[in-house]
């Protein structure tokens, strides 16, 4: 238990001025919730309403042996971000988000930036790779301490996720969101593409998981390989653009059963 602290006139602390009880293992809720309701308050005041989220590893650099990725990334979010801004909305529609830290990250935040745009980016603290890169707008420059509230942010607003090569955490990104379209678990279906077919064809085998039947033939449906910039773009503007109309910010809902026990799902065909 956190130790009973008073301020220096000797009169009680209130509790959410007791940096040692917020730190303690008691509080954690209080962060979890904190780290929901921060990026909510400074999303809905500024009045941003979806995202295009981009995934992708961190060791990916620009003039490295997979420095075309990092191009195309940044090429991909300055076409999003020119088109995003050309948009009849008075709200900020499809922004581009990113993890927040180097590599493709820093890629999707700095093409952002290259067209005159403001893009996200929801960073973690890791020991080693992850710092946030100087291209997020600062506003919207979240830091989080635990994994499962920064995907909640990734998921909640998105319209797309785009996923380049990456590693373990990219995976692990990739995946949250193809359980989620696949149990429709969200009231709207994301666009997801996956970056670079020769990568991810080399990567994961989704031909075999559907052969021995760990999932079944439709849900390779539920992603679309896209090799350049352009081809990715005009994917997402014949999937997403219908989807003007709406709140701010048009954050996805939960989908929860009927009377019968079946949950709605979005069907949605993707535009190809």
């Amino acid at each position: 238990m956190a130790p009973f602290s008073s301020t220096l006139d000797g009169n009680p602390r209130l509790a959410y001025h007791n940096e040692d009880f917020l730190l303690s293992d008691e509080a954690r809720p209080l962060r979890i919730l904190a780290e929901y309701l921060n990026p909510l308050h400074e999303f809905e005041r500024r009045r941003v309403h979806d995202t295009i989220v981009f995934f992708g590893s961190a060791r990916i650099t620009e003039r490295g042996p997979f420095g075309r990725y990092y191009s195309d990334a940044r090429e991909l979010a300055r076409l999003v971000t020119a088109w995003s801004m050309s948009l009849p909305s008075t709200s900020s529609r499809f922004m581009v988000c990113s993890g927040g830290g180097p590599g493709i990250m820093e890629a999707a935040n700095r093409g952002a930036a290259d067209a005159g745009g403001r893009s996200i980016g929801l960073n973690i603290g890791l020991p080693h790779e992850q710092r946030p890169n100087p291209w997020i707008t600062p506003e919207f420059n979240f830091e989080f301490h635990y994994f499962f509230m920064r995907k909640l942010w990734f998921a909640y607003l998105a319209h797309a996720i785009i996923v380049f090569p990456g590693g373990f955490g990219t995976l692990d990104e990739m995946f949250e969101m193809l359980e989620l379209s696949q149990t429709h678990k969200l009231d709207r279906r994301i666009l997801i593409l996956l970056y670079g077919t020769e990568f991810w064809r080399e990567i994961v085998d989704f031909d075999a998981l559907a052969r021995h039947g760990m999932i079944a033939y439709d849900d390779l449906n539920l992603f679309h390989r896209v090799d350049s910039p352009d081809e990715a773009l005009a994917l997402l503007q014949r999937n997403v653009e219908d989807e003007m109309p709406g709140e701010t910010p048009a954050f996805a809902k939960s989908v929860t059963s009927d009377e019968d026990g079946v949950t709605a799902g979005g069907d949605k065909k993707l535009k190809t």
